[in-house]
């Protein structure tokens, strides 16, 4: 038995799905398949079955939830202290949309200033509390969190307008993979609308949402401010609906004081300064050529 099939277990149980859990941890839904199995053989307990709401425990696998859980968070915590001379790292994982326009640069600014390995990644909503709680994060920026343990700031204040081309139709409603999330702003705005799925076209990333409504294609979902140059440029224009504008706030969320890492700390004061809040409301304007260091991407897996 080990941390891997073990966090494969915990990730496929609270998430519902194998493809949720492999996307979580950034494997392949085949490398998740393959720990639970090899964890079942282990136990002797199919410990999770199919059903139509999803997976659902085993009487075996209720019983392990908890103890594996906390298995895999005390894994992460061997791993620092064992290691208490290593440069202190950070991984933060964020919603789609940030993690597309804000990321980088907020992150290059973070590790120049702080002299830290930051990484970042990108999780649906529901994934975020369980990547905090298993220690394979250490902060969680996008909508707000409730959970045991986790504790919620607000970082920034912003708007989500709809957008589209000057003219054209608008019967469809253009979105990134975080449209997709139902507990994400774009998500919300859709559910406001009562915008059915079949009027939904999803796209590779924002980007191309934008675009796409840019040239006619539909409306597009979009934080006023990341928009804010294809508005003053006539390309896009804001589309009155009932539900916009829609006042948003983004959120970062970490473990309670004593149970996070120090360097979730620093990353809470780092966004509470001038500096990042220029960053997050202007990131087109990215950082002097000079003080730029690429973040490390690395997959949440051991």
């Amino acid at each position: 038995m080990t941390l891997s099939q073990l966090g494969a277990f915990v990730f496929v149980a609270r998430l519902g799905s194998v493809k949720a859990a492999a996307r979580a941890l950034g494997v392949s839904e085949p490398a998740v398949s393959q720990s639970l199995a090899q964890l079942r053989r282990h136990l002797g307990d199919p410990l999770l079955t199919r059903s139509a709401d999803g997976m659902v425990l085993t009487e075996g696998g209720r019983r392990l939830l908890g103890i594996a859980s906390q298995m895999v968070a005390l894994g992460a915590e061997a791993v620092a202290a064992v290691q208490p001379g290593a440069p202190a790292r950070l991984h933060v994982v964020l919603d789609g949309v940030l993690a597309e326009h804000v990321a980088g640069p907020l992150v290059c600014l973070f590790n120049q200033r702080k002299s830290m390995d930051a990484s970042t990644g990108v999780a649906a909503t529901a994934e975020m509390p369980l990547l905090l709680t298993s220690r394979l994060a250490d902060v969680a920026v996008g909508p707000q969190l409730t959970g045991p343990g986790l504790v919620s700031r607000p970082v920034l204040r912003c708007r989500l307008v709809a957008v589209a081309a000057p003219h054209g139709p608008r019967d469809h409603w253009l979105v990134g993979p975080s449209g997709t999330d139902p507990a994400g702003d774009s998500g919300r705005l859709l559910r406001l609308l009562r915008v059915p799925e079949s009027h939904v076209r999803v796209f590779a990333n924002q980007t191309a949402a934008w675009k796409a409504a840019a040239e006619g294609a539909g409306v597009a979902p979009a934080v006023a401010h990341l928009v804010a140059s294809q508005l003053r440029r006539g390309e896009l224009v804001a589309v009155e609906t009932a539900a916009t504008p829609m006042p948003v706030s983004w959120y970062a969320t970490v473990l309670e004081p004593g149970t996070r890492s120090a360097s979730a700390d620093a990353f809470l004061d780092f966004l509470t300064t001038p500096a990042a809040t220029q960053v997050m409301r202007s990131p087109d304007e990215g950082i002097p050529r000079a003080r730029f260091r690429p973040p490390v991407h690395v997959s949440i897996w051991s």
